[in-house]
């Protein structure tokens, strides 16, 4: 949400062009990201787990009415005159069918792949990403192999915070701007990892798609008021059935 409104501002008000506004946003982010677990995350540490999630939904009620006092509630909307040419086109590419897919979501389709890649390799290729799994799984054991756990942390909360403000963009220039959309996103995208499975990512992507196809077709058949209770009830429907997700590993418990 914050990605969305900040790329917004930089196009409106200061004149930047969309594409050097949207790496800004995602740097601006991470910085925000940054910010937000040295408050509110890093003092929980050694707190239990469900404190986080308390501080979690309290972060999010204090940036939705931050927005607010900043923006205002009133939907806004990216200019068409500051965009590029490929979310303006009226070209589509043609499915079976006879369905139509528009140049703007093939791209956006497209620079999700990309960033899905990256993210994936980034986790299981690199020296930082190996640290990532690392503190997942036992954050006391990596930190007593000499893994500076706060960084790494911070280090997740940038990337995270980036591919957000992307997401953000993405969501803004097929809908509109406004304090809630993280809200709403954030639901599906909570119930896309439970279902691929908690701590793997490769299953919480797969578990968006599946999301994203079930609200879909939810809102088609049945109505598009209840594409957020759609993702409830798959990610209920998961935690009774599979708690490990769909792609998770489970695991047993010592007596």
């Amino acid at each position: 949400m914050f990605g969305a409104y900040i790329a917004l501002m930089l196009i409106t008000v200061f004149g930047i062009p969309f594409w050097i506004a949207l790496p800004l946003s995602m740097i601006l982010c991470g910085i925000l990201g940054m910010l937000i677990d040295l408050v509110a995350y890093r003092p929980l540490r050694d707190a239990p787990r469900l404190s986080a999630l308390i501080t979690a939904i309290g972060v999010s009620l204090a940036l939705q009415n931050l927005a607010r006092m900043i923006w205002s509630a009133r939907p806004l909307q990216f200019p068409t005159e500051a965009l590029p040419a490929i979310f303006l086109s009226q070209n589509a590419i043609l499915l079976p069918g006879g369905a139509t897919l528009p140049y703007r979501d093939v791209f956006i389709i497209a620079l999700a792949l990309v960033l899905m890649i990256t993210l994936n390799r980034l986790i299981y290729l690199t020296k930082i990403g190996k640290a990532m799994r690392a503190c997942a799984q036992n954050p006391v054991a990596a930190n007593l192999m000499g893994i500076r756990t706060n960084q790494v942390i911070a280090i997740t909360f940038i990337i995270g915070s980036a591919l957000g403000a992307v997401a953000g963009v993405m969501v803004g220039l097929r809908e509109v701007v406004t304090p809630t959309m993280g809200y709403y996103k954030g639901v599906a995208a909570f119930a896309a990892a439970v279902l691929g499975g908690i701590g793997n990512v490769t299953g919480a992507m797969l578990g968006g798609i599946i999301i994203g196809i079930a609200e879909v077709l939810g809102a088609g058949y049945i109505s598009s008021g209840y594409r957020l209770a759609i993702a409830y009830i798959i990610m209920i429907a998961v935690i009774v059935i599979r708690p490990s997700g769909l792609f998770g590993k489970s695991t047993g418990h010592r007596a």
